[in-house]
C-alpha cells in the first residue's frame, strides 16, 4: 500500500514510547475520579461488568480502527478524512473530534487544577481531621482567583510540554510520569487493602447485584468508555499517525486498552475499601474525589501522606490526558497551517486557555450564567460528553465500516501482524454492533437529560 503523506513527520521511538503515550492519554481523570464515583452512582460491581463488556466490545474496535486511520495517512484528523474521502464532506468528521478536544481540554484544565490545588492542600495540612470538606471544595471552586491561578499553571505545563515536540515533550514525560503513576497506585492499593472493613468494600466492588442496573447505568458505561479511552476526541487517529512500518496496531491497542482497564479496576480498590471502612458515602457522586476521599485520609493514620499520593496520582494522570487532547488540536494546526510547533502550541493554548475562563468562574462569579439550565462548565461538559465524542466515534465507524470498508480497514489493522488477530467479529462490531449501540445511548442520554 503507498504512503498517502511522504511528508517527513515525528515518529514515537519505540513501540513502548507509544503504548506509554497513548496509555497515559487513556488513564486519566476518567480512570481515578470518573469510574469510582460512576460505580459508586450504578450499584457497584454489576456496573463494573457492564463497563467491561462494553470496553472489549465497542471500545477496542473504535481504537484500533482510529489508528488505523492514523496510521495508514500520517496525518491529523481532518487530513486522515480528506486523505482517506477526498472531496467529501468527511473531513467534518475530523473537524468535529478537533472541536470536541478543544472543549473538552478547555475545562479538563480547570478540573487537573482542582487535583493541583488539593494535592496542596493535602500536602499543607489545609484538610486536616475537623474540616468541613464540602464548604472547603465548594469554596475553593466558587473562588475568583484559584481557580484561574490553576488553570493557568496546567495550561502553561501543558503548551511547554507540547511545544517540545513528540519525542523531546510527550515521550519524555510519559517516561517519567507514567512508572510514577503505577508506583503511587499500588502503593495505595496496597494501604487501603489493609483498613478494618475491606470486605464491605471488596464486596460491593466484586459481588455483582444485577437488579440494581437500570437503564441509565448502561449508558453511564459506553459513555465512560468513550471518556477514558479518547475514542471520538482525534487522540488515537492524531497519535496513530506516528506510528512507525512495522509497529502493529492490534497489539498496541490491546496493551492501551488492558493498562487503561487495570488503572480503572485499581483505583476502586483504592477507594472503596476505604471508604467503606470509614463510614462514607460510596455513592457521593462527583464529590467523592474531592469531598468524600479528604475526609477519608483525615480519619486515615497517615492520612496525609496517602491523600497526598492519591492527589500526586490524580494529578499525573490529568496531565498525561490533558497533552494528549492538546496534540490533537497542535497537530491539526501544524499540519494543515504550515504553523511552528512552539507557535502553535502558544496560540491554540492560549485561545483554549481563553475558553476556559467561564468553566473555571461557573461556580463563582458566573454561576448565574445558564445555558439550557447548566452552568457554563456542565454545559460544555455535557456537549462534549453526550453530543460530540458519542456523535464522533459513530461516525468514525460507519465511516470505517462502510466508507473505507472494514475489510480494508482489518487488512492496515493487521500489515505488521505476526498474526491476524482480527476475523469476522470486527466487521460485526464495527458495521452494526458499534455504530448501533453508540446511537442508541447518545439519543437515550439526549432524552434523559431534557426530559427532567
Amino acid at each position: 500500500m503507498s504512503d498517502l503523506n511522504k511528508k517527513e513527520r515525528e515518529q514515537w521511538g519505540s513501540q513502548i514510547m507509544f503504548v506509554l503515550a497513548a496509555a497515559g492519554s487513556a488513564i486519566g481523570l476518567g480512570n481515578i475520579w470518573r469510574f469510582p464515583y460512576l460505580v459508586g452512582e450504578n450499584g457497584g460491581a454489576a456496573f463494573v461488568v457492564i463497563y467491561m463488556a462494553v470496553i472489549f466490545l465497542i471500545g477496542y474496535p473504535i481504537m484500533v480502527s482510529e489508528m488505523a486511520l492514523g496510521k495508514k495517512t500520517s496525518k491529523n484528523p481532518i487530513g486522515a478524512f480528506k486523505a482517506l474521502a477526498p472531496n467529501t464532506p468527511w473531513w467534518l468528521v475530523g473537524a468535529m473530534v478537533i472541536i470536541a478536544s478543544t472543549i473538552i481540554l478547555s475545562f479538563y484544565t480547570v478540573v487537573t487544577g482542582w487535583a493541583a490545588a488539593y494535592l496542596v492542600k493535602t500536602v499543607t495540612g489545609s484538610l486536616s481531621k475537623g474540616t468541613d470538606f464540602t464548604s472547603a471544595f465548594v469554596d475553593y471552586i466558587s473562588g475568583s482567583y484559584m481557580p484561574i491561578i490553576w488553570h493557568t499553571i496546567i495550561m502553561a505545563s501543558t503548551i511547554g510540554i507540547i511545544s517540545a515536540g513528540v519525542v523531546k515533550g510527550i515521550e519524555k514525560t510519559v517516561k517519567f510520569m507514567m512508572p510514577l503513576l503505577f508506583i503511587i497506585l499500588i502503593g495505595l492499593v496496597f494501604k487501603s487493602l489493609t483498613l478494618s472493613k475491606v470486605s464491605e468494600g471488596l464486596e460491593f466492588y466484586l459481588s455483582p447485584n444485577f437488579s440494581k442496573l437500570t437503564w441509565n447505568s448502561v449508558l453511564a458505561a459506553v459513555g465512560q468508555s468513550f471518556f477514558t479511552l479518547s475514542l471520538g476526541m482525534g487522540v488515537m487517529i492524531t497519535y496513530g499517525s506516528y506510528l512507525k512500518k512495522g509497529q502493529n496496531i492490534s497489539d498496541n491497542a490491546a496493551w492501551i486498552v488492558a493498562l487503561d482497564t487495570i488503572v480503572a479496576l485499581l483505583a476502586g480498590f483504592v477507594i472503596f475499601p476505604a471508604v467503606f471502612s470509614f463510614g462514607f458515602n460510596p455513592a457521593s457522586g462527583g464529590g467523592l474525589a474531592f469531598i468524600t476521599l479528604p475526609a477519608v485520609f483525615a480519619e486515615m493514620s497517615f492520612g496525609a501522606f496517602f491523600g497526598s499520593l492519591f492527589f500526586g496520582l490524580l494529578l499525573l494522570a490529568a496531565l498525561t490526558s490533558a497533552i494528549s487532547v492538546f496534540e490533537v488540536v497542535v497537530a491539526w494546526f501544524v499540519d494543515e497551517h504550515h504553523c511552528s510547533r512552539v507557535k502553535s502550541s502558544v496560540v491554540i493554548g492560549t485561545l483554549i486557555f481563553i475558553l476556559g475562563i467561564p468553566s473555571a468562574l461557573s461556580n463563582g462569579v458566573l454561576s448565574d450564567f445558564k445555558i439550557l439550565g447548566m452552568n457554563f462548565f456542565d454545559f460544555m461538559d455535557f456537549v462534549q460528553g453526550n453530543v460530540l465524542l458519542p456523535l464522533g466515534a459513530m461516525l468514525t465507524t460507519i465511516f470505517a465500516g462502510y466508507v473505507l470498508k472494514a475489510e480494508k480497514v482489518k487488512e492496515i489493522i493487521n500489515e505488521d501482524a505476526k498474526k491476524i488477530v482480527l476475523g469476522k467479529c470486527f466487521n460485526i462490531l464495527i458495521k452494526y454492533i458499534a455504530p448501533v449501540s453508540i446511537f442508541i445511548v447518545m439519543v437515550m442520554g439526549l432524552i434523559d437529560k431534557f426530559s427532567k
